[in-house]
């Protein structure tokens, strides 16, 4: 997390960071997950023997070396703690155009990481491959625009779109209607790709509906993280 705060510079130069700033965030995040997992206690009243040896008993049950569940439990626990509070953290100070794209990189690295999207693919996401050596239109196809249109061949090199454009050609009624949808992002697609994951949806969005992109990066977020990082 903190080496995705350190490149927010590139954004804009107001977002510099301290690692001393990271460092009170991550405890303050541990903090919670402690008091979450081990509540403090209210002291017995006097006299009240019986619940100090029942405290005292938990205590010792405290003590005990965790098993992997547990341990993986609490590790769990402590990476979604640490994520949610220094993403909270640091769009306090993100101007408002700033927050879903920080919220997305965010959750681009975090899907990477745990290998459920690929790393190349979301490199053709973030840059949009034009191709230089566009074919021609079908003139069923013709509804999409030229400047669109080599981004759609630059999907190409994406392995999951390998035969856009074939496909497209097949199909070209209903990505007439999709592409004229008023919500694209939330549109059902033409049958060859109406299965595919909300990742990719955002690929073809990016290519031919950018006017829609925001609102599904909303949901990716949401879907992938929860709500509370898109509130």
């Amino acid at each position: 997390m903190f080496f995705l705060l350190n490149e927010l510079y590139k954004i804009h130069s107001f977002y510099k960071f301290s690692l001393d700033s990271f460092v009170i965030v991550v405890n303050r995040a541990i903090d919670i997950v402690a008091e979450r997992m081990n509540p403090k206690k209210e002291p017995p009243a006097e006299g009240e023997e019986e619940e100090e040896n029942k405290a005292t008993e938990e205590d010792k049950a405290e003590d005990e070396p965790m098993t992997p569940r547990t341990l993986n439990k609490r590790v769990e626990a402590l990476t979604e703690s640490i994520t949610f509070e220094a993403f909270n953290y640091t769009r306090r100070g993100l101007f408002e155009k700033h927050k879903l794209l920080v919220a997305t990189m965010l959750c681009l690295r975090i899907l990477i990481r745990k290998k459920k999207i690929d790393e190349n693919e979301v490199m053709a996401l973030i840059k949009k491959e034009v191709a230089l050596d566009v074919p021609n239109q079908a003139e069923s196809l013709k509804f999409i625009p030229e400047s669109a249109w080599a981004a759609v061949k630059g999907l190409e090199n994406v392995k999951l779109f390998a035969n856009l454009i074939s496909q497209m050609e097949s199909e070209a009624l209903q990505w007439r209607k999709w592409y004229a949808e008023e919500k694209a992002e939330a549109a059902e697609l033409p049958r060859a790709f109406k299965d595919v994951s909300l990742f990719h949806r955002l690929l073809l969005l990016r290519a031919l509906r950018p006017d829609r992109l925001s609102g599904a990066l909303t949901q990716f977020v949401f879907e992938n993280l929860g709500e509370a990082f898109i509130e």
